[in-house]
């Protein structure tokens, strides 16, 4: 399959990685003057648990065809878009009039309604997923990450289309398993506001990275995720259909932290949120700014969310 990554971000450098190894003709989309600074490869140190349940590390140079413009005719099945829920819709337009008959698979966080946000994409060419991977660039340009074996692919309430399967098809040749999500929209929301309350406790924290093994932050991030679970229910998830998802949020707070806490031993977390040291960095900051505005503009009170923000200048 002939893939398009855009962007050589984390995300996209580990998943573009996986699917060039397994036989996929990748290439990665960049800004002008960006394919120079680049280079042609990434030095990735990576835990990957495709081949060890704990996850094997290994030490790689990964080859990066590196592209500044991108149009219809350059034959691409598919676009891997990989970008924060707050530049979706400029990626979308940038690429609707470039990407032909392309499926896009939109890998990551998304907080407007998912097709509106990738909006002017055609709705019959974009599949939703979410990646299980993380990780930063170090201050000498290696990519320090971790990827999960299981990716998360939404589906239609009856069959997969053909493009959902195509792209499930893809990432199993990759060594992935797939998680199939029905309500892929609730599901988005639902890891949306799991993020509000990790990163609120990051601004407290001085980061996602102080808090591994810290109890107490992890306790407070899940509580902050239970209250918000009334505005995603507001916005019409049906909280029935995640109820394993949602469990970790609904136990005593000490089982949630002690959860939370036994799940940073492992280090395929450590690496992820190792990599988030700056709270004040764009991502985290748009994600907890928007959903304030939701609870807002519902009327849902807010006090441990609004607690943890009120001295850190976010509000």
């Amino acid at each position: 399959m002939r893939v398009l990554m855009f962007g050589r971000g984390v995300i996209s450098t580990i998943y573009g990685h996986a699917l060039q190894e397994a036989g996929h003709d990748v290439e990665f989309h960049v800004r002008k003057g960006r394919a120079e600074q680049f280079g042609d490869e990434v030095v990735v140190d990576l835990i990957d648990a495709r081949r060890s349940p704990l996850g094997m590390r290994s030490r790689l140079a990964v080859p990066t065809r590196l592209r500044e413009s991108v149009g219809s005719a350059d034959g691409f099945e598919l676009v891997v878009l990989s970008v924060g829920h707050h530049h979706l819709e400029a990626a979308a337009e940038f690429l609707a009039p470039r990407i032909g008959d392309a499926t896009v698979l939109v890998l990551g966080n998304v907080w407007d309604e998912p097709l509106a946000a990738v909006e002017p994409i055609p709705a019959t060419q974009v599949v939703f997923g979410f990646p299980q991977a993380g990780g930063g660039f170090d201050d000498d340009g290696v990519l320090r990450g971790a990827l999960m074996r299981t990716l998360i692919v939404g589906r239609s309430d009856t069959a997969p289309s053909a493009r959902q399967l195509a792209v499930r098809g893809a990432f199993l040749q990759a060594g992935f398993t797939i998680r199939e999500e029905k309500d892929m929209r609730g599901w988005l929301w639902l890891h949306f506001i799991a993020d509000v309350g990790m990163h609120a406790q990051g601004h407290r924290h001085g980061g996602l990275a102080n808090m591994i093994g810290d109890r107490r932050a992890l306790r407070d991030a899940f509580l902050i995720t239970r209250e918000l679970l009334p505005v995603i229910q507001a916005r019409g998830v049906d909280l029935r259909r995640h109820r394993r998802a949602i469990l970790p949020f609904r136990l005593p707070a000490q089982t949630s932290a002690a959860l939370a806490w036994a799940s940073t031993r492992f280090a395929i977390a450590q690496v992820s949120l190792a990599a988030h040291t700056d709270p004040d960095a764009p991502e985290p900051r748009a994600v907890i700014r928007d959903a304030l505005l939701e609870t807002r503009r519902l009327g849902i009170p807010t006090p441990r969310l609004d607690a943890a923000l009120s001295s850190e200048g976010v509000r």
